[in-house]
């Protein structure tokens, strides 16, 4: 009977840590491919209409560019996987970003990290509104109004026109980041969890398999 009853335990521990990593795996579609019904929107000015800016035509995400703004989760996240691939359509490079562990949506820029998309330079993280990771350091002229930490090697960018893919990993407030598969940075943040965002700054780009993969 204790044999049994051991047996029994072993494989109740087994399908519960086996439940446990299927559900830490599963994977969340941010982008639903037909409409943004689960995201919110700040623009500057507020001057024009969201649906002006961003929008969804042949099952992508079109954001304009202009006016400065950015497009957000609806709940919070705290440790994940993200990926998101994104190309300027028109073959000509420009600039957007992610917003990574958005504290308070605010306009155009809120307190949060960016993960720059900006083409030549996609990689680099931003500091938004006040916000800090531990690995910068201000420079003796004092902090700027966005200070940069670069990426770590060259542009791994692909040609305008073409799909890129960045994969960002939050795990208890560190950021690592890979542009189509190569590591090019990581920051150390206090803030744990917040909205996650994509930018509308400069000219047309597009967005498609947004993804969010829990982490442990």
């Amino acid at each position: 009977m204790n044999k049994i009853f051991n047996v029994a335990v072993l494989i109740l521990l087994f399908l519960t840590s086996f439940s446990g990593q299927a559900k830490a795996q599963e994977v969340e579609k941010l982008f639903n491919g037909t409409d943004l019904s689960n995201w919110n929107f700040v623009l500057d000015k507020n001057n024009v209409p969201a649906e002006k800016v961003f929008y969804v035509k042949d099952g992508l995400i079109h954001i304009a560019g202009e006016p400065l703004g950015y497009m957000y989760t609806k709940q919070k996240y705290g440790n994940y996987h993200l990926h998101a691939e994104w190309r300027w359509p028109q073959g000509i490079e420009s600039n957007s970003g992610i917003f990574l562990l958005i504290e308070r949506p605010e306009t155009p820029f809120p307190n949060g990290i960016e993960c720059q998309l900006k083409a030549g330079s996609a990689g680099d993280f931003v500091l938004l509104n006040g916000s800090d990771l531990a690995e910068y350091k201000n420079p003796e002229s004092g902090r700027p109004k966005f200070p940069v930490i670069a990426k770590t090697k060259a542009s791994t960018e692909k040609v305008a026109g073409e799909w890129n893919c960045a994969d960002v990993y939050c795990h208890y407030g560190v950021i690592s980041v890979y542009i189509n598969g190569v590591f090019q940075n990581k920051g150390t943040n206090k803030i744990k969890e917040g909205y996650i965002g994509l930018q509308s700054e400069g000219k047309d780009v597009e967005f498609r398999n947004v993804t969010l993969t829990p982490l442990p």
